[in-house]
Formats: C-alpha cells, structure tokens, sequence
C-alpha cells in the first residue's frame, strides 16, 4: 500500500502563484515517476507534467514555461510551482506516484486550484 498525499491548492487571482506539494509513504522500494494530473470541471483527468526517475521532466503544452516540476528534498517527495496562473488552470490537481510493483499508479485525493478576479 503506498499513501500519496498532496497539499498547497487554494484560490489566486490570475497571474498569482502556487506551489503544490506531493508525498508517498508506505511499502515500496522504488519509484518510476511521479506525475500532476488535473481534472477541470467536467472534463477528464489530463497529465499536467512529471518527472522520472531520471529527472527527466515533461510538461503539457499549456504550462510550458509557467510550472516546474522538481523533486523534493527526498526522493519520496516532489512539487510543482506553478506561475502566472490563468483561469484555465483551474481544476483539481492529483498526484500519481507510480511505482514497480502492484497497485503500479498511486493516486492521491486531489487539491483544488481556482484561478479567478
């Protein structure tokens, strides 16, 4: 069983910042990649960027330039700065930590981000 937990959505004005923080705890030796997804009202969950086990980052075109992915100070451990944020940004983001061995994708519950004046 591994246990993702994120924390740090809230509510910006357009242009604010946030910075997003993801966890895993539990069984596990290993981690492939750890991922943001979000989920905009009504629509389904999209990869928003991740990292792997390389460092190797991969950003949805949309947030280019604006968020950053980066591991934390464990390797259990990541966040995402997001900057300038736009309206569009606004869903709930989750972070997927997948790992070698079964269930392979942990997910967590989910924080809300709403970008609005």
């Amino acid at each position: 069983q591994v246990h993702v937990a994120e924390s740090g959505g809230g509510s910006v004005q357009p242009g604010g910042s946030l910075r997003l923080d993801c966890s895993a705890s539990g069984s596990f030796s290993s981690i492939n990649v750890m991922a943001w997804y979000r989920q905009a009202p009504g629509k389904q969950r999209d990869l928003v960027a991740l990292i792997s086990r390389t460092d190797t980052t991969n950003y949805a075109d949309s947030v280019k330039g604006r968020f950053t992915i980066s591991r934390g100070d464990t390797r259990n451990a990541m966040y995402l700065q997001m900057n300038d944020l736009r309206p569009d940004d606004t869903g709930v983001y989750y972070c997927l930590v997948a790992t070698p061995t079964p269930p392979y994708e942990n997910w967590g519950q989910g924080t809300q981000v709403t970008v609005s004046s």
